[in-house]
């Protein structure tokens, strides 16, 4: 008997990848415009660097139009909403993305709100968070909990499994991840719960979950005896620590080496969600496109 599988997020992120530069190829062969995605960075942070570059570069090989607005630390926060103002108005521009963190001074809630909640393809409006917490409209969703949800119904689906019914445990209550995680899973059906810092015995909660997503911030916080034999585990977190010969390493929010023992499937860090994200904000700057164009948008893995 084989081991648990492990959900490969980088393998699906290419196969999204591939069938968006299909439809993006389509659009633009049949005489339409590229889906243009604009990402607005503020100041020199270089992990908000490296993610930008990752994002302009997925952007452009499927084909879209992908332009980068980088600003000085100096920049103010009026200056900044002008920007988002002309490029709310801007017809080719389908997506907005502004990257977090701001620096320091700089409201991240009015900025954020200020960009149209149609070109929100962070998914981070108020007016998206609302439709997507009550059930209303079709929002554009938050990227890294909807890359989670897709990794999750393939992953079930080839356990022969279904999400409606599951028990789901999602440990962090943040507002981009463990908030719109819960109204996804609730959405489909399965019986959530969200477990923080201040949640009694979180050890037994954990161990109760056919669906376990870690989205905390802790290193490898989750542990094997949290895990329900047979759990599907998503490991949300990205943390670097020390290592031997002072180098340092990437791990999750869970210790894989103890899920991988107890689960059915598990992802990996890195490789699992991270490369989900940047596909659901390409997902998302399409789905906008094709609303604002009147164009059908099937994809397959959705």
């Amino acid at each position: 008997m084989g081991g648990p599988i492990v959900i490969d997020g980088k393998g699906l992120g290419d196969v999204i990848d591939e069938e968006l530069k299909t439809w993006v190829g389509g659009v633009v062969g049949g005489g339409g415009r590229a889906p243009g995605l604009s990402v607005v960075l503020v100041g020199n942070d270089p992990a908000s660097e490296v993610y930008v570059r990752n994002k302009v570069r997925r952007t452009k090989a499927v084909g879209m139009e992908s332009k980068e607005y980088r600003l000085p630390d100096t920049t103010t926060q009026e200056e900044l909403l002008g920007l988002l103002d002309d490029l709310n108005g801007d017809p080719g521009v389908d997506g907005i993305l502004v990257q977090l963190p701001l620096p320091e001074g700089m409201d991240s809630e009015v900025v954020i709100n200020a960009i149209d909640p149609a070109k929100d393809v962070d998914g981070f409006h108020l007016l998206n968070v609302g439709m997507l917490g009550t059930g209303t409209g079709v929002p554009l969703l938050p990227c890294t909990p909807n890359g989670c949800m897709v990794m999750l119904k393939r992953t079930l689906a080839s356990l022969g499994r279904k999400l409606e019914g599951s028990r789901a445990v999602v440990v962090g209550r943040s507002n981009i991840v463990g908030k719109p995680m819960f109204n996804l899973l609730l959405r489909e059906g399965a019986t959530v719960t969200v477990a923080h810092s201040k949640t009694k015995d979180i050890e037994s909660l954990c161990r109760e979950a056919d669906i376990l997503v870690a989205a905390v911030g802790r290193p490898e916080m989750v542990r094997g005896d949290w895990v329900k034999e047979g759990a599907v585990v998503i490991d949300v977190g990205i943390n670097r620590i020390e290592a031997e010969g002072g180098k340092t390493r990437l791990v999750g929010d869970v210790h894989y080496e103890e899920a991988y023992a107890k689960a059915a499937a598990v992802t990996p860090v890195p490789g699992g969600v991270g490369p989900m994200t940047i596909g659901m904000l390409l997902v998302n700057t399409v789905r906008s496109y094709a609303g604002r164009e009147g164009v059908e948008c099937r994809l397959s893995f959705l």
